[in-house]
Parts: C-alpha cells; structure tokens; sequence
C-alpha cells in the first residue's frame, strides 16, 4: 500500500489517528497533526512501502529548492518536500515546475521530507519536460475558446448552477485565462471556486 503525503495533509486529525489504527501505531493520538504525519510515514517507510509527494518547487539561492504546497497558498512550511541541487541540476528544474514523485520521511538530523525520485514534470515524464521551450520564450495568444461554466440542469446544486450562471453572464471565462476574485476573506474565495464545476473537467485546473 502507497500513501500520499497530500492525502495524509488533507486528512483531519481523527482521521489521521484512524489510519495509524490501522498500521497498529500505539501513542499517536495525542501529537500534533505534522507529528502524526511523520509517524505514519516514517513506519511506511520501515516496512518497505512507497510514499508520494507532489508541490511546487521553488529554488533557493543556495542550490537546492523545495516543493511547495497550495495548501499552504505555496509558502514555506514543516511539510514541505526538500529537492538536492543535483535533482535541480539533472531535470533542469526551475521554479515553478510542478513536480510528483517518491518521497522519504526525515531522518534524525533533519527537518524535512525529501525527494527521492522524480516520476512526473508539469504532469509530463521527466524525459519529455526537458525539452520543453522555457515559458518566458513562449509566444503568448489569447483565449479563442470559451469555457461555458452553466451545465444542464441537475448536473450541479442551485448554488453552483447560480454561481456559474453569474459569471458567465457578468464575467465569461476563456480557456487559458486568468483573472482577479476580489473577497473579503480567503475562505469565501475558495469557496466560490470550489463550487465551479471546472474541476470535473480533466482538463482544466484552477491555481490560487
């Protein structure tokens, strides 16, 4: 069995102490979210099993860089994903580039989780993202296909189905886009977005 560290973060606090139910772990109920992570993945790794990771990496002065989360709206945090200079070297690597792979927990001396093996680039396999044409060299186009976010009716609740009527009456979304939400409060953001049937859409993705 392969466990997610995105999963794992995902996770309540409960949920979290179920799962180390489950892998016989005694005396995790009682830590910190962050410990309990470590103290599942870390008897994962004892036992043989795999763990995948995935974020954003950004590239620090000094060579190495790590994988940033958009969780944590890509800030630096305890569970970020460390990522050597020689891996940055190898792949080409610069910030931005999204990146799955497998990962270990932190050993004795250290603080964070590291990359071990990169499987995907920008959701491409490591030997086609190398070729890749940098994005500063890209010859920018406009949207020229509309994204309609109303569906039919009953493919969503009356709170999606108004949202995304509202938007495309007031605001039309075109592939390829960006564009401002101006609110309040972080919370009632993401929550409008989430509402948005875009991510039932394989293709498409939403970054905070």
């Amino acid at each position: 069995m392969s466990l997610s560290l995105t999963e794992l973060k995902e996770k309540t606090p409960t949920e979290l102490a179920e799962v180390a139910r489950s892998l016989k772990l005694d005396n995790v109920t009682r830590l910190r979210k962050q410990d309990q992570i470590f103290a599942i993945l870390k008897s994962q790794a004892k036992r043989g099993e795999k763990i995948k990771g995935e974020g954003v990496v950004e590239i620090l002065q000094d060579g190495f860089g790590f994988l940033r989360s958009a969780g944590s709206s890509y800030l630096a945090g305890p569970d970020d994903i460390y990522v050597s200079p020689s891996q940055i070297r190898r792949f080409s690597l610069r910030t931005g580039d999204t990146l799955t792979g497998l990962i270990r927990p932190p050993k004795d001396s250290e603080r964070y989780f590291a990359l071990l093996k990169v499987e995907t680039i920008n959701y491409q396999a490591p030997e086609e993202a190398k070729n890749k044409i940098l994005f500063e060299n890209l010859t920018p186009l406009h949207p020229d296909e509309r994204m309609r976010l109303e569906q039919e009716k009953g493919e969503n609740s009356s709170s999606e189905a108004l949202t995304a009527r509202v938007i495309d009456l007031v605001s039309p979304i075109g592939r390829v886009s960006g564009g401002c939400w101006c609110r309040h409060r972080k919370p009632a953001r993401q929550s409008c977005c989430n509402r948005l049937p875009i991510r039932s859409r394989p293709r498409n993705r939403i970054v905070f």
